[in-house]
């Protein structure tokens, strides 16, 4: 696509409407000249409403704690209660409990272990040293103030030592330096009258600038030519003008653009996204709504600007009576809200903001949202329901256990892990031993300190602290842990394995397929120790379904050691939540989980919820 070239006539045509004249270059120099007032980009009123709306939001604090029919957590005293006595006392002073899958708990990780091991300042040397090495590139390739005529352009490019690639390098510094307008065309005249001929890649760089800075009547000029210049447009290009397209009267257009497309490659969400919006703007919910089940229907995942575009537009009484009821467009936004229930999907607050004016904006349904969060227990402090349980229903448990046997643990690549006759050996060993209550992965407990000569101590000390709750124990291990040395003290081995099953592998194996299979074996009831977040393991599942469902089993039963672990200091564990984070409804009110973070990692759930409760 960059090896074609446009004709200085088809330029020159272009640019007076169509006549092919030829320029001196006084003329074309004229011609490119832009008024001096520029225009701003344009946004949709939905877009535009959104930052006043969260100007003027405040958080709601919530109610009481709505303690009463709270469901008792089956892994208690009898078992051993882990996450009851003082970890519970202490999730209930914090706003938020502390949990290896809580929002942003990854960020302030890894902030942690940079500051601790002095890597914060060499970071920052870096990135300055970045900057700078920045500063000099660009100071190379420095764009002009302001136009330049051909001269001019030619003596700065001999002045840089005429680059190959001055013009693409110089309107990508225009671009970023967030130049005016009028001098990359001056850029445009220089190129021209040079070579006769303006590259397609030139082209495009030009056209990022006028997009980004709403100029829509440059577009649609360089539309025209490049339409008449060039046999087909790339994705970058149909890409940008149906961005500008869409956001002008001229929105319609862009359906033909997204047409062309789709007969050589699949549009991207963000396509039809800005059509979307302009069906919306202009009062074509049809249109908006058929853009949106083709979407779908391409299995792609809409962005959150355009959920927040149909739940944040109001109709208008001309409205009322044209294109989609009122009835059956709240019924698609309550299919929106499923969607996302289904597929785990978190709004951001803007999005979660237009899905509570949504429902106040109901008529006669006496909708109310508030920001809240819940109590340790599930239950919500603003309305006082209780939320879904964490557990996984029996028909739930079978099926994830059923996919995860034959995915991960029977899976093509699990004898890479390990050998076909280990695992029988395992099998067989797990069959004769009672049904365990937690599952610990030995060595991954043990690396909890970082003093490598304690490994033995550390996990002896939370094997100790398990069986004080009277738990049945299994401890995976590795054999060469059963050779005594500095960090695997025998003493310590042998009390290990007086107080827990134990089962070690060989040093080559990898434990987590056994961890897996033990603690499911075992029963919903059983709990397993590990820092390790299997996301290997959970890309293994076949669907989106099972990782799903596989998630939400791991967040209620992977018990992570919370601090660090010394001998005659109790082993205290990260909170395990009794409630799914999940949009669900009652029928009378809704809670929606949303991200009000930019650190959450995609293995995290958020802390804040919105209550919508409907009063009758």
């Amino acid at each position: 696509m960059g090896s074609v070239r446009v004709s200085l006539k088809s330029f020159q045509s272009f640019l007076h409407g169509g006549h092919p004249a030829f320029l001196t270059p006084k003329h074309l120099w004229r011609s490119l000249q832009l008024p001096s007032s520029s225009r701003s980009l344009c946004t949709s009123d939905a877009s535009s409403n959104l930052g006043s709306r969260l100007a003027g939001r405040k958080k709601d604090s919530g109610l009481t704690d709505g303690q009463s029919g709270i469901k008792r957590n089956p892994f208690t005293r009898g078992r051993g209660e882990l996450w009851e006595d003082e970890n519970d006392r202490r999730a209930k002073k914090a706003s938020f409990p502390k949990s290896v899958f809580a929002a942003g708990t990854a960020k302030r990780t890894t902030d942690m272990l940079r500051k601790k091991t002095d890597l914060l300042s060499q970071d920052k040397e870096e990135q300055e040293e970045r900057e700078a090495e920045r500063r000099r590139g660009t100071g190379r390739m420095q764009p002009p103030d302001r136009p330049l005529t051909t001269t001019e352009w030619r003596k700065l490019k001999e002045s840089m030592g005429n680059p190959q690639r001055f013009d693409i390098q110089m309107m990508g510094a225009l671009f970023t330096s967030g130049a005016e307008l009028d001098i990359a065309k001056s850029l445009l005249t220089f190129v021209a009258m040079e070579t006769g001929t303006l590259s397609y890649e030139l082209l495009l760089r030009y056209l990022t600038l006028c997009v980004s800075a709403g100029h829509d009547a440059e577009v649609f000029e360089v539309y025209d030519i490049m339409r008449g210049s060039f046999p087909a447009l790339d994705t970058g290009a149909s890409s940008l003008f149906i961005k500008a397209f869409s956001r002008t009267v001229r929105w319609r257009e862009a359906i033909s653009i997204l047409n062309q497309v789709k007969k050589v490659f699949t549009p991207s969400p963000r396509n039809y996204g800005d059509i979307i919006e302009a069906a919306v703007r202009h009062g074509d919910r049809a249109t908006a709504w058929s853009l949106y089940d083709e979407l779908l229907e391409k299995e792609l995942n809409p962005h959150p600007e355009t959920w927040e575009v149909l739940f944040g537009v109001r109709r208008t009484e001309e409205e009322e009576s044209q294109g989609v009821s009122e009835n059956e467009e709240n019924e698609r936004l309550h299919g929106i809200l499923l969607h996302m229930r289904n597929n785990q999907i978190y709004p951001q607050q803007g999005l979660a903001t237009a899905i509570k004016e949504w429902f106040e904006s109901l008529k006669g349904q006496n909708w109310t949202g508030r920001w809240t969060n819940t109590t340790t227990k599930g239950v919500c402090r603003c309305c006082g329901s209780e939320l879904e349980s964490i557990q996984l229903t029996a028909e739930e448990y079978q099926q994830l256990k059923d996919r995860v046997m034959a995915d991960i643990i029977q899976g093509e690549d699990v004898f890479n892990k390990t050998t076909p006759e280990e695992l029988e050996r395992f099998r067989t060993f797990v069959k004769k031993k009672p049904v365990f209550d937690v599952v610990v992965d030995g060595l991954n407990v043990a690396n909890v300190n970082k003093d490598r000569s304690k490994q033995s101590e550390t996990l002896l000390e939370v094997v100790s602290e398990l069986e004080r709750q009277g738990l049945t124990i299994l401890v995976l291990g590795r054999k060469h842990m059963l050779r005594p040395s500095r960090s695997w003290d025998k003493r310590n081995m042998q009390l290990i394995q007086q107080k827990a099953h134990c089962f070690f592998t060989d040093n080559i194996s990898e434990d987590d397929p056994f961890l897996l299979y033990a603690t499911l074996h075992s029963g919903n009831h059983c709990r397993f120790v590990s820092r390790d977040l299997m996301r290997d393991h959970k890309a293994c599942l076949p669907d989106g379904a099972t990782r799903r469902l596989f998630f939400k089993w791991q967040r209620g039963h992977q018990l992570v050691v919370d601090g660090y672990v010394a001998a005659g200091r109790k082993v205290r564990f990260q909170s395990i939540l009794s409630y799914d984070t999940i949009i669900q409804t009652s029928g009378d009110s809704w809670h929606i989980p949303y991200d009000d973070t930019e650190d959450r990692s995609t293995y995290e759930v958020p802390q804040r919820w919105l209550c919508v409760s409907q009063k009758k």
